[in-house]
């Protein structure tokens, strides 16, 4: 197993993405904490993990608070001991485009998508150091790298935020072995999207700009976040990878 006697957080982690990598990294097997608000479709990842003989707890996480924060890190040292893996997940997107966006739905925007992982990071980090390093993945987008013609404005802002925080990290605590790489998936097929491909014409843009052809899957995102995670990638650091089909390759 990849990631035998590691323990990780994932925010974000009760369904889409984070519920994927969740399951997955169970099952290569790391005991997982689930991070979100929603403690109902939580513990029922965590009840999945459990049937399949993978190890997991629920924690309430509102990654713009604090708070919640320095007691998941208590939490999971209680429970567990340590910190390998932090999975900085949790994200929004309001699309509004830049002429129509509202201060505040920036604002909670910038809350969610950078707050969040900036927060989760200052407080994993001395837990990490204390566990003798680990492994933190920021998922971004490929909107953190290109300036996207079909995504507003202020999520690229949130995204290219995040995917600089990433490098700032992987240079100054790599001394502590501590890695942090992000992660660029293009449009990925979740339920979520299903309600933007009501519009046949948006849906065709999606498609088209892959040459692979294709959406891509949760599994693929869980499958490199797992990689990331793991001791293959031990000299991987600072690194922003796509996983989108080609879509950033030209």
């Amino acid at each position: 197993m990849r990631l035998a006697g590691k323990t990780a957080l994932i925010s974000g982690a009760a369904q889409g993405l984070g519920a994927a990598m969740a399951c997955r990294f169970a099952e290569e097997g790391a005991l997982v904490f689930i991070g979100d608000m929603k403690s109902d479709a939580g513990n029922q990842i965590v009840e999945k993990i459990h049937n399949n003989g993978g190890k997991a707890f629920f924690l309430t996480l509102d990654v713009t608070n604090e708070q919640n924060w320095i007691d998941a890190m208590t939490a999971i040292q209680t429970q567990a001991g340590r910190l390998d893996i932090l999975i900085n997940n949790a994200g929004i997107n309001i699309r509004e485009p830049i002429e129509e966006m509202k201060a505040e739905n920036f604002d909670a925007m910038l809350a969610v998508n950078v707050k969040g992982p900036f927060l989760g990071t200052k407080h994993a980090i001395p837990v990490l150091r204390k566990g003798g390093g680990g492994s933190i993945i920021n998922i971004s987008s490929v909107c953190g790298l290109i300036g996207h013609a079909y995504t507003t404005e202020a999520y690229t802002v949130t995204k290219g935020a995040l995917t600089l925080l990433t490098k700032s990290i992987a240079v100054r605590y790599a001394k502590d072995n501590i890695r942090c790489n992000s992660i660029h998936p293009s449009t990925v097929n979740t339920p979520l999207i299903q309600e933007l491909f009501k519009d046949p014409v948006k849906k065709q843009q999606r498609y088209d700009e892959v040459p692979l052809g294709r959406l891509a899957t949760e599994d693929d995102v869980a499958n490199a976040a797992l990689f990331l995670a793991s001791d293959e990638a031990a000299f991987l650091n600072g690194v922003a990878l796509p996983v989108d089909g080609g879509a950033t390759a030209d």
